[in-house]
């Protein structure tokens, strides 16, 4: 059987909508799961999402989120939302959660299946910079030995091709990889998506076929944003799940 990978980012402590991808990726015969960082974060099941990553054994990157979750730094850089949650979701954390968290790589690449992992970008991993066009894509490239690399971050699936093109994923866009081309891939997020769709995003990918597959899942919203609101967390973070923003 092919390899199948499972690509996912920013599950943000949604443990509903974690289960939902789990379950489409399983039904689509993937097997083995990447995820690309911010396991913890905005939502009310930081533990259990941390606990269901590990179990799947899945090649996993640190991302902002994770970092400051799992370190007593200072908050001065996040907006005041994002510190709340934060400071919220350090007390949630056990040991053992904080020391997987800060044991993380921000990068790895992965040779055999021509692909690197990274939360941001590459050029400057630990300072999660945001990119949403070619501009900000090319620093990136610079850096970027194979010919694909997954990162997510920005909440938004959008694929750059060096010194080509911006694709915008819809629902269960499928990609052929081209030869002696590079791919910078956002696979959007599984816990809090932020392109006005709801659903959760995540990718397939396949090496040996060179086809990526970006899907969109449906998962238990209400729930979701009912647990943030019970969690004591701010309502608007709920609200946010509603509108997929």
């Amino acid at each position: 059987m092919d390899q199948r990978f499972a690509i996912l980012a920013d599950v943000h402590s949604n443990f509903e909508a974690l289960c939902a991808v789990l379950d489409d990726a399983r039904k689509e015969g993937v097997t083995d799961f990447v995820c690309l960082g911010d396991v913890v974060g905005y939502n009310a099941n930081p533990r259990e999402c941390i606990d269901v990553i590990r179990s799947l054994g899945a090649i996993t990157v640190r991302g902002n989120h994770d970092h400051y979750c799992s370190h007593d730094e200072y908050l001065d850089d996040f907006q005041p939302l994002a510190a709340n949650v934060i400071a919220w979701t350090r007390r949630q954390l056990s040991g053992d959660n904080v020391l997987w968290l800060q044991e993380l790589p921000l990068a790895r690449i992965m040779h055999a299946s021509g692909m690197t992992i990274v939360h941001s970008t590459l050029d400057m991993p630990d300072h999660w910079g945001y990119v949403f066009d070619l501009l900000d894509a090319e620093a990136h490239f610079t850096y970027q030995t194979t010919p694909i690399c997954f990162h997510g971050h920005t909440h938004v699936p959008l694929m750059f091709e060096k010194q080509g093109q911006v694709i915008r994923s819809d629902s269960n866009t499928l990609v052929k990889i081209q030869f002696g081309t590079k791919y910078f891939v956002n696979v959007g997020s599984v816990g809090q998506p932020r392109d006005g769709d709801p659903r959760s995003s995540y990718v397939i990918y396949t090496p040996k076929r060179k086809v990526m597959e970006f899907r969109r899942v449906p998962y238990d919203v209400e729930t979701a944003a009912a647990k943030v609101v019970a969690a004591g967390l701010p309502e608007r973070l709920g609200e946010r799940l509603m509108r997929g923003r």
